[in-house]
């Protein structure tokens, strides 16, 4: 049977950034991500599509071409704070020092979240359909528990300390960093 011709366009995946693009749509590309980081900040992950090409400088067509879904263009724009987060774990479980690993694995998480409001929606929540999320999420989830347990066996955390726990803290650190600073009760 003769090949079918593909419906699906040439090239990489929605979002990547392929060697072979024109240096201007390069550029477009960084533009696109900029704003949406942008934006997501201030607005959120729900922000329209729209906004984020207004402040990229560049035409709703152009967004979706090069990240056709909201979930494409949220993965590629937080990409970096998703690495910082994914090697801050690897160094925790490395850590020979367990409480030391989880400390410097919540410090690392917690400043991620309050330092971009886009972000922390993101990692709490995720979006499912860019990501393997639901594989990704159990395997933190078990990694997280054998961190917590080492921690609890060298008697530095206490015993009743559960790893659910943990996204408890990291909300109650990103909704206060939501506050606005105005209603920040002096420390």
């Amino acid at each position: 049977m003769p090949d079918q011709p593909s419906h699906k366009p040439p090239g990489p995946a929605a979002g990547e950034a392929p060697e072979e693009l024109r240096a201007d749509a390069r550029r477009n590309r960084e533009r696109v991500l900029d704003a949406a980081r942008e934006v997501f900040a201030a607005r959120g992950v729900d922000a329209p599509m729209s906004a984020v090409a207004r402040r990229a400088g560049v035409g709703v067509a152009t967004l979706y071409r090069r990240f056709p879904t909201r979930s494409a263009l949220v993965t590629a724009a937080f990409e970096d704070q998703l690495a910082v987060c994914a090697s801050a774990f690897e160094e925790a479980m490395a850590d020979p020092n367990p409480g030391h690993g989880l400390y410097t694995l919540l410090e690392k998480v917690c400043t991620a979240l309050v330092t971009d409001h886009g972000f922390e929606t993101v990692f709490m929540a995720g979006f499912p359909e860019a990501l393997d999320y639901d594989r990704e999420r159990a395997c933190a989830e078990d990694r997280l528990a054998h961190l917590v347990q080492r921690a609890r066996d060298a008697g530095q955390l206490r015993e009743d300390f559960a790893p659910a726990d943990i996204p408890l803290l990291l909300l109650a650190v990103s909704g206060l960093a939501a506050q606005p600073p105005e209603t920040a009760l002096p420390a």
